[in-house]
Formats: C-alpha cells, sequence, structure tokens
C-alpha cells in the first residue's frame, strides 16, 4: 500500500451546486474488520486492489468497516426544504483504483431507513437497500464521550446490532499503520466511492467532509450477518476489529448525480 496523507486537495471543499445535498450526521461510528485479502478480491471489480496492513505477526490484513450514523438533515444545497431524517448503514473496504491510484472506498452496500431510498435504489440504481434503524444513545457534552452507544438494524439485506464503549480519548495509533495520520487518512477520508450497480455497472460517487476529530471506542456487541454472507467476518465475532472510531456530529457534503462508468461489469 502506497504511503496515504491528508492533502490540501482532500480538505478543500468544492462549493455545492445542482442537486447536490448536505447533511449532519449524528452517531458517527467506523467500525473496523481485519479480513483476509483474498478472502476480499472477488467482492471487488478488477479495476481495484484491496488496501493491506501488516499486523504484529506479519499477517497482511485488508480492511472493511461498518459504517452507521443518522442523517440529521439531509438536503439539497439549492434547495434546504424540506430537510429529512433517517439512520444510514455503510459496509465498505478500502481499495487502491488501479487506473489512477487513489486510494478509495468500496461500498457492498448501504441500509438505508427512509421512503427516500426509491430514488438511489430505483433511478441511480444504487446497491442501497431498506432498512428500520434505531439508535439509543446517550452523550455526556462535558465529558465528550458517549454514556450509551447502541444502533440496531432491521433489513432483509443486511440486519446488524451494535453496542460500543466510547473512551472520550482522542485516537492516538491505528494498528499497523507507520502513522497515525496514514492510518486516519486512508479509514476517515476515502472522498471517492464505487460499487456494482444493481444492474451490473460499475458506479462511483463523491462526498465532502473536514478532517475528523474522532475518539477511541470498543465493541461491546457486533453483529453483522453481511459479513459472514461474505465470507469475510463470522457474525458476532468481535476478534478481528481493528479499530473503532467514533464521532458525535459532523457535517458532510454529497455530490450528485452519482455516475456510472464504461465497462463496469466484472
Amino acid at each position: 500500500m502506497s504511503e496515504q496523507a491528508f492533502t490540501a486537495d482532500m480538505l478543500t471543499k468544492k462549493r455545492p451546486s445542482g442537486i447536490d445535498a448536505e447533511t449532519t450526521l449524528a452517531h458517527f461510528a467506523i467500525v473496523t474488520y481485519c479480513v483476509d485479502p483474498g478472502l476480499l478480491r472477488p467482492h471487488l471489480h478488477e479495476r481495484f486492489e484491496p488496501d493491506c496492513i501488516s499486523l504484529e505477526d506479519g499477517a497482511q490484513k485488508a480492511l472493511i468497516s461498518v459504517v452507521p450514523f443518522y442523517d440529521q438533515d439531509f438536503r439539497f444545497s439549492r434547495c434546504p426544504w424540506p430537510a429529512l431524517s433517517f439512520g444510514q448503514t455503510n459496509y465498505r473496504a478500502y481499495v487502491t483504483d488501479r487506473e489512477t491510484g487513489e486510494h478509495v472506498a468500496w461500498f457492498f452496500g448501504t441500509a438505508l431507513a427512509s421512503a427516500s431510498i426509491v430514488i438511489p435504489r430505483i433511478i441511480w440504481r444504487l446497491p442501497w437497500h431498506p432498512a428500520k434503524i434505531t439508535f439509543n444513545t446517550s452523550y455526556d457534552a462535558e465529558a465528550k464521550r458517549y454514556t450509551q452507544y447502541e444502533m440496531n438494524t432491521r433489513s432483509r439485506w443486511a440486519p446488524g446490532s451494535l453496542e460500543l464503549e466510547d473512551t472520550g480519548v482522542a485516537v492516538d495509533a491505528l494498528q499497523g499503520f507507520p502513522d497515525l495520520e496514514e492510518g486516519l487518512a486512508l479509514l476517515t477520508h476515502p472522498l471517492k466511492g464505487y460499487y456494482l450497480r444493481r444492474d451490473g455497472a460499475l458506479g462511483s460517487y463523491a462526498i465532502w467532509h473536514d478532517r475528523l476529530r474522532l475518539t477511541e471506542g470498543r465493541v461491546k456487541t457486533a453483529s453483522f450477518p453481511l459479513l459472514s454472507d461474505l465470507d469475510l467476518v463470522e457474525t458476532g465475532d468481535v476478534s478481528a476489529i481493528h479499530s473503532v472510531l467514533i464521532q458525535p456530529e459532523t457535517n458532510f457534503t454529497i455530490y450528485l448525480p452519482p455516475k456510472k462508468l464504461e465497462h463496469g461489469r466484472r
């Protein structure tokens, strides 16, 4: 894996236009697992190669993440009303684009708890799936940490449950990375995402957010059957967890519409 660091381009926001959207995400968490890169590759388009880290025992591992959050006020930048609120969980892997050399995210798909799913799912053919998502949280503003964080998802495609402990301590190291910036840039700042559309073609979309200020978390319980269905992580197994990163609130920009790329099929 080539070195990764925050650059001026990554931290400079492109002005939204057209139907670009903005939203404030609450209860934002990134739960990352170490997996066998050989098991991950069959789920990727041939254009992408898993980003890998070396563990202390010398094992090479790819990284995948489950990313739950609550959209508080999803709105189009030119038409801020009405604003929509809904839960969402993204399932993604960290990969390198062989064509550009960029570190990007590969999306297995998204669980979305909103009737507005008809637009990304039907019109744009994104691999987004209906769900009912609930958060049960309590945040101590003085201590700057969650005293309770629970998320539950009901979904045919990807049911799941998660209970986290928030240390309230800023992340100061990430396993397998030579320095913290490289790890944070890779895990928290992939601004381009790729996926197989529901018609089998390769699709992509772009986002932007500022550098995150995360605290270190720990998993109490985590169950994501989709990862088992993909033969990547056994349901309920927390031994492969690489890291848990938490931020109570952050702003995102989504550049729309997503793109359908040529030569998209595997």
